[in-house]
């Protein structure tokens, strides 16, 4: 059980970690004096995408939230909940991939849309974390078995996510690109005129 939780609960740091820097990213774009690179802001939103929509959520409802239901139906409302928000969050990630390129189609219009949109995706994928970790994972820490948490833990140490530590992979190099091209103090990259 143990390892299962360190790894989810390393998983939504990176999540956490990302979503921190987009929104820092969005501020300074906001306020840079010269065009921003939105090369950096693309690559964080694709792992956004990549990552916690087409990964990490996908195997927390095959795997955890099926295994909660065979163990606690009284979880039924809760795990309902928690895959709306799955497929809420996915359309918020299409809405911010809109808004990056209405941003960058009319730069320097379109930054407020930009940062708004941002804050609002980051606030929601928090609450929906904290629920998760708040809610859901207690209510699996009583419920599942040693068996079930095997398969759980199996699930996710297969998922590749560069800021947990694990493995070369896809995602380590897209996050390495993010670290490289985000202007200081995101990144590693020269700073944005202005921000």
């Amino acid at each position: 059980m143990r390892g299962a939780l360190d790894k989810l609960h390393a998983e939504h740091r990176s999540i956490s970690a990302v979503l921190s820097g987009l929104r820092e990213l969005a501020r300074m774009a906001g306020a840079a004096t010269a065009r921003p690179d939105f090369a950096a802001l693309r690559a964080m939103l694709y792992y956004i995408d990549a990552f916690p929509e087409k990964l990490h959520h996908p195997k927390e409802e095959r795997h955890l939230f099926a295994r909660l239901l065979e163990r606690a139906p009284q979880a039924a409302a809760l795990v309902a909940r928690l895959r709306r928000e799955h497929e809420d969050g996915a359309r918020r990630v299409r809405e911010l991939e809109r808004a990056v390129l209405a941003y960058e189609q009319t730069w320097p219009g379109g930054a407020r849309a930009f940062c708004d949109a941002v804050d609002a995706y980051a606030e929601f994928h928090w609450r929906h974390m904290r629920s998760e970790e708040r809610e859901l994972l207690p209510l699996a820490e009583r419920a599942l078995t040693a068996a079930d948490w095997a398969e759980v833990q199996a699930a996710f140490a297969a998922n590749d996510d560069p800021l947990a530590g694990v493995g070369e992979s896809e995602y380590r190099r897209l996050f390495q690109r993010i670290a490289q091209i985000a202007p200081a103090p995101v990144g590693l990259g020269a700073p944005w005129k202005g921000a």
